[in-house]
């Protein structure tokens, strides 16, 4: 008797786990794919943000901030869309031994096929089938034969079946593994002349630095007159925010004057926010970060330290700010040298957006995740529209790229 016994098992094993390669390979592309569209538009307005910086004449230190934001973001682009390449590299590799095992697999089934047809063939006739029925020496024994007669039958359709099912697979592999190719084709091509365009504003950076290098005690008494403004912004702020805190608790009965008293609904706003650390959106829809948090160097002259309570964002002419996540409007304040600023309470967290021209809501108005709330200003010195955007806990300061989803 024929044994039944199929590779089918082995092959169906073999494309579950591609299947499960290529359902996981095509989440991580779609991921790189939408960070490199995100990086593209970054590049595209921080180049047309330096066009314009270029024309009204600003500071050659403005000049060369917008030209390092441009090669870092020119940087990442290529190392990521390196990363779509190799990613592509390996899935071609895996889909090429893959059609290879198919293909292996494919002839097994077709000799094997080919061989119960010429024997199938060689016994056709009805006479013999009903020979071989006839023959038995038992009962039992022609019902086993009968039985056999009709496995047979059905184990060749099986065969046939199979040997269709695998084809089929085996042109879509074929099919896209050709797409992978001209993709990554595609990618190779675009980070030729992202390179081209990096080696060109390299050049570019050289010639304004050497520019700066020149007056650079001059420069560097520009950023700490600049700084010492950032502080009297970054004082106000922190003043506004204690007397926010002493305001609130001083309506609920409490004396504390740094941290809040907490409502049973306010500790499960502060708890949900917490929940939500490094998965809260942008305060603003589309921007790049220019400084972070902390004391650092400053970006063009690095003899000279800056600080920064928060993060500065560079966004769009127009800009809206947007809050990061559901709460109260605990004040807005005008802030000199810094426009408006709306503090958004969120239990005893606080987010503060600062350098509002426009604001649309008021203190005591409840706001909902990424509901705008203002306008961000436009610098007429330097031509960009920044928002000032702080996270603190009381009045103790938090480093916002801790909690924005891939600040």
């Amino acid at each position: 008797m024929i044994a039944l016994k199929s590779p089918r098992n082995l092959l169906c094993l073999l494309l579950f786990i591609l299947g499960l390669n290529i359902s996981n390979a095509q989440t991580n592309r779609e991921e790189l794919e939408k960070r490199r569209v995100e990086l593209r538009n970054e590049i595209t307005r921080i180049n047309e943000l330096r066009i314009s910086n270029q024309k009204k004449q600003r500071s050659v230190l403005v000049q060369v901030e917008d030209l390092n934001q441009q090669i870092k973001s020119t940087e990442d682009l290529i190392k990521l869309t390196n990363q779509q390449a190799n990613l592509l590299t390996r899935e071609i590799s895996t889909n090429t031994n893959k059609i290879g095992q198919l293909r292996k697999e494919l002839e097994k089934l077709k000799e094997d096929y080919a061989r119960m047809i010429e024997k199938s063939y060689k016994s056709k006739s009805q006479q013999s089938r009903v020979m071989f029925l006839l023959s038995s020496e038992s009962f039992l024994q022609a019902y086993k034969r009968l039985q056999y007669m009709k496995q047979y039958t059905n184990y060749r359709k099986q065969q046939g079946d199979e040997i269709k099912a695998n084809t089929q697979e085996l042109q879509e592999l074929n099919a896209r593994l050709v797409r992978q190719k001209e993709e990554k084709e595609k990618l190779i091509a675009e980070n030729r002349k992202t390179r081209a365009e990096l080696e060109k504003n390299r050049k570019s950076q050289q010639t304004l630095m050497a520019t700066i290098r020149q007056k650079e005690g001059q420069f560097a008494s520009q950023i700490k007159k600049k700084q010492e403004e950032i502080d009297a912004i970054d004082r106000a702020i922190d003043k506004m925010i204690r007397e926010s805190i002493a305001k609130a608790n001083k309506e609920s009965g409490s004396t504390s004057r740094s941290t809040y008293n907490l409502t049973p609904a306010a500790k499960a706003l502060a708890a949900d926010f917490t929940n939500n650390k490094g998965k809260l959106p942008w305060p603003v829809k589309s921007g790049v970060v220019t400084m972070r948090f902390g004391k650092q160097p400053h970006p063009v002259v690095k003899s000279v330290m800056v600080n920064n309570n928060g993060v500065r964002i560079d966004t769009d002419e127009g800009g809206k700010a947007r809050a990061v996540f559901n709460g109260t409007v605990s004040e807005v304040q005008a802030v000199k040298g810094a426009n408006q600023a709306v503090m958004v309470r969120h239990g005893d967290y606080i987010t503060i957006y600062n350098n509002l021209e426009k604001v649309y809501v008021k203190r005591g108005d409840n706001v909902t995740t990424e509901q705008e709330i203002g306008e961000v200003a436009t610098s007429r010195a330097t031509g960009k529209t920044t928002l000032h955007f702080l996270i603190y806990k009381n009045d103790q300061k938090m480093d916002p790229a801790a909690w924005i989803y891939r600040m």
